[in-house]
Parts: C-alpha cells; structure tokens; sequence
C-alpha cells in the first residue's frame, strides 16, 4: 500500500445511487487510470433500479468496470424498507468483500446503505477510507451515518478545512484527516460543461436566453432539488410549505428526482401532481453530472434541501434557497439562504435571492467545498498509505481543551 509495494493496492469502492456517483467519477477514473490501484466497483441500492433511471447504465457508458452488483433496494416508502435494505446490503456485501479482500474499502458522503459495507468491512478487517467525513446535517439520518462511518474509517478526505478540524476533534489522528475538497466540483475542471443549445438538445427544451441582465420573472429558471427529512416521523411534512410557496412562484420549475428514502416516492407523486395543475415545468428522474451541472450554469435559482444546493451552487454563484432543518448546521457559503419550512418565508428568500443586490453581493465568490483537485489530492494519498495493520489499529487521542472548545462552538 506504501510506495515500496511489490503489486497493485486492491481499492474497491462502494456506490449506490446517482448522487454519489456523480461525486466519484473523476476520482474513479484516475483510479482506474493509476498504475499502483487495481480498482474494484461495487454497484448496488437505487443503481439497480429502473424506479429511479438504472444509472447503473451511465457507469457502463463511462467505461468503468464493474465488480459485483448487489440487488438490496426494495420497492418501499417506509422506515422499514429503509432498515431492510441495509441488512440486504450487508449480505450481499458480506459475500462480494469476503470474495475480493480488498486492501481498502473506499466509501463516500452519509447514505443509510453505506452503513453495510463499512459494518462489514470492519467485520473482515478491511481498513476503510471515507469521503465527506466532518459536515454536519442535523435534519436527516445522514448525520448519524455520517459519524458512525468516520469513527470506522481509518482515513478520511474532507471537503472544508473545518471538516477536517471536526473529525480530528472527534478523536481522529491528525495524520489519518486530509482536506481534499468536494470531489463533485472536479466536474468543473475536468468536464466539457454543456452549452445552451446542446443542453436543450439534451433535455428536448427550449431554454430563455441568459445575458448580463436578469432575466423576467416569467423566464427565470429555477433548478429544484427537495428531499425527504429522514430524521422526522412524517419525512415530507415539510413538503408543504414548498409547494404552498411554488404555488405563488413564476419562472421556469426544473425538479429533480428525490432520493429513495422513506417518503421519497410520495414526492415523487406530489411533484408530478403539482406540475399537472401548473401546466408546466419538468421533473427528471436522472440527469448525468455533466447535464445537472450544466443546467446548473444555465439556471437563474436554486431552491430545495439537497447537499448539492450547499456544496455545488456556490461554484456558479447561483443563488440558492436552502429550505427547512435538512441541511441544518452545514457550513454555508455565501450564496446561501436559509428560509423556515413557511411558505411566507420561503417566498422572502426566493425574492431576496432573486434581487439584482443580492446577485451583485455574491458575484466572485469562492466555493469553500473545493477548487476542483480533490481526485489527485485523494489518489495522492491512496496510493502512499502505509500497510493495513498500521491502518488498523486506531490510537485513542486525548481531548484537548482545543478540542472541546470546536466541538462545543
């Protein structure tokens, strides 16, 4: 694993849905491109399901060999299904990593089923390496995963350098915590972004032309991604509320497919009703990560819960309303808003984010999640590790009054 090894480091990597392999892709081709890494993708949860576009397919496009497929998601709206699907995965799991013996498992973000290979993983004794570790959700589930998958990681790539501070304070060797960056935002270094013309060929729409100035409020395209809210009992009550307020909003509504959480397909199903009384507008299962951030270019606001909206908007200086306590305690940068689950206060800050001042207030900004290196960063480090029974053996690390004093900030 060190840079004396004799043969390849076997790196399996572990994704589930669109959004993580969107995070993954150029971090996957370099390293399936390096010399020193014999690459092992695991494929499994919402890729395998038509329900939600097979993007296992845009993985086969890409050209990136897959090494197991593991059938887990089951067709529910519920908690239940939710638990289920992890104890799935972990049998499927358990047979494919027991079969590869990877030298490490890579892992990425805070979705419920990567609590099955990181459980197994450290059954079998595979040293993990985890992506995203140190942000802070308090509104979803993903919180708790998020955690438990950084104190079973036994090297983590953050995105902030606050996220870095936080998983040291957590009790994590300094040694062990590298900031990276996000690594969805290498898109915008290394991908040819679509343009206009070619993303309406692509989505088969005529879009309203972008110049320096703002475009009416009839023509603005407004881009929305809206998730369940895993951690309350009712995942969509705050649905509502958006609804209410989108129900007084003009412009163009591009919605994007929610996650396949517990309430997930209700969205679904209260989207596409809501966009059949309003006569308009478009809801699209899957878009690949060149379209999505292309229309993300194209797109005058950005309103719902989703990471993508803290983590990717900024990079385009794209004013987003960030809506209800998902996304609460995220670091934010400056293009943010944050608006109460109100449908009166929903529509103050989509006025406010659409307000030239405020557009001339974030022109310039800098992105804090990443400059768009994070895959050389990731594979730098990767590649150099020392050996697994090193990794291994993680050394308890004393509480400094520093320490303390982050955490309780």
């Amino acid at each position: 694993m060190n840079a004396k090894q004799t043969r390849q480091c076997r790196i399996a990597v572990v994704t589930t849905s669109r959004a993580d392999y969107s995070h993954l892709h150029w971090l996957l081709r370099a390293l399936a491109e390096h010399p020193d890494v014999d690459l092992r993708l695991i494929v499994l949860g919402a890729h395998l399901s038509p329900e939600f576009g097979s993007t296992v397919q845009e993985i086969e496009r890409d050209g990136i060999p897959i090494h197991a497929r593991i059938e887990c998601l089951l067709s529910s709206d519920s908690d239940v299904g939710m638990a289920k699907t992890i104890g799935v995965a972990a049998l499927g799991l358990a047979d494919a990593l027991s079969s590869l013996r990877p030298d490490l498992l890579l892992l990425i973000a805070d979705r419920y089923e990567m609590l099955a290979p990181a459980s197994v993983a450290l059954a079998l004794r595979i040293p993990i390496a985890h992506i995203e570790g140190g942000e802070i959700s308090e509104g979803a589930i993903d919180n708790a995963v998020r955690n438990a998958l950084t104190m079973m990681a036994h090297v983590h790539f953050t995105s902030t350098e606050e996220g870095r501070r936080r998983v040291i304070a957590m009790g994590e060797e300094s040694w062990r915590v590298h900031r990276a960056g996000a690594p969805s935002i290498d898109h915008l270094r290394h991908s040819a972004l679509l343009t206009r013309a070619e993303l309406e060929s692509k989505l088969h729409i005529a879009l309203p032309e972008k110049t320096s100035a703002a475009r009416p409020e009839k023509e603005r395209i407004v881009v929305l991604a809206y998730h369940p809210v895993t951690l309350a009992q009712d995942t969509t009550r705050e649905a509502e509320a958006l609804f209410a307020a989108l129900e007084q909003t003009q412009g163009r509504l591009f919605f994007c497919y929610p996650n396949a959480d517990a309430g997930g397909r209700a969205l679904i199903r209260r989207t596409e009703d809501f966009l059949a009384r309003r006569g308009s507008g478009h809801l699209f299962v899957n878009l690949d990560a060149v379209t999505y951030w292309s229309l993300l270019r194209e797109a005058d606001l950005f309103v719902g819960n989703s990471s993508s909206g803290i983590m990717e908007t900024a990079s385009f200086a794209l004013p987003t309303v960030n809506v209800g306590i998902r996304q609460q305690g995220r670091e934010r940068p400056a293009n943010v808003l944050d608006a109460d689950a109100q449908p009166t206060t929903i529509l103050a800050a989509i006025r406010k984010a659409a307000s030239v001042e405020f557009r001339q207030s974030i022109a310039g900004m800098r992105n804090p999640y990443g400059e768009g290196h994070a895959s050389e960063k990731i594979v730098s480090v990767l590649t150099t590790l020392p050996s697994a029974e090193i990794l291994l053996l993680k050394r308890a690390q004393p509480i400094s009054k520093s320490m303390l004093e982050f955490v309780s900030a």
